[in-house]
């Protein structure tokens, strides 16, 4: 095991120690998750995973990768103390909790600019790989080739926009949030939220 992988595996065993000390039933209404006994289950675009003080573990028992665990455990780390909803779509760079300018270069570069960049000339590939993520067709005043809503997790939705290049413009992408969303994630794990969208979106195809 490299070094990088113990630092890993010491976080997510403290992050595990935070978690033993909370009740599912006190946070479930307000984070809109289940609960299964000891352990919360939770949706991450549309697959369950069930979370507790010994780890987190998808259906099938295999616990996702780090970036997954992080988002889900500061999920429910986080969790307001009443019930946030402000549907209004927003940039990241808009959210009320200012970002640090390193979130949002991540966010840029490993979100909007790579769908834009994988999917440039390819518009079909990047609807079918939408749909195949259960993403949902969402109607917008101004017009786009492409508008995409995701259920992330049950309180937090993205919204991704997406324009093919021509002659004069290359491809462009925008991936917004709902104003509500840096009530229950930090800037860090929404930009690792979106940024996951996108490799699971490049990697269909």
């Amino acid at each position: 095991m490299f070094k990088g992988s113990e630092i890993f595996e010491k976080h997510y065993w403290d992050y595990c120690d935070q978690i033993a000390k909370i009740e599912c039933g006190d946070i479930k209404d307000r984070l809109g998750i289940k609960c299964d006994g000891e352990r919360m289950i939770i949706p991450f675009y549309s697959k369950d995973y069930r979370v507790s003080k010994d780890g987190i573990a998808d259906t099938s028992g295999i616990r996702p990768d780090y970036m997954v665990c992080v988002i889900l455990f500061k999920y429910i780390l986080l969790c307001p103390e009443r019930p946030q909803h402000d549907p209004e779509w927003t940039s990241f760079k808009d959210l009320k909790r200012s970002s640090h300018f390193l979130n949002l270069n991540f966010f840029t570069s490993d979100t909007e600019v790579a769908i834009a960049k994988h999917f440039a000339g390819r518009l079909g590939d990047l609807t079918q790989a939408c749909e195949s993520l259960n993403g949902s067709r969402h109607e917008m005043e101004v017009s786009y080739d492409l508008s995409m809503q995701f259920a992330a997790l049950p309180q937090i939705s993205l919204l991704l926009l997406f324009n093919d290049g021509d002659e004069e413009f290359p491809a462009q992408c925008n991936v917004l949030f709902q104003r509500h969303a840096d009530l229950y994630l930090d800037p860090e794990s929404l930009a690792m939220t979106s940024a996951f969208l996108a490799k699971s979106l490049k990697s269909t195809c």
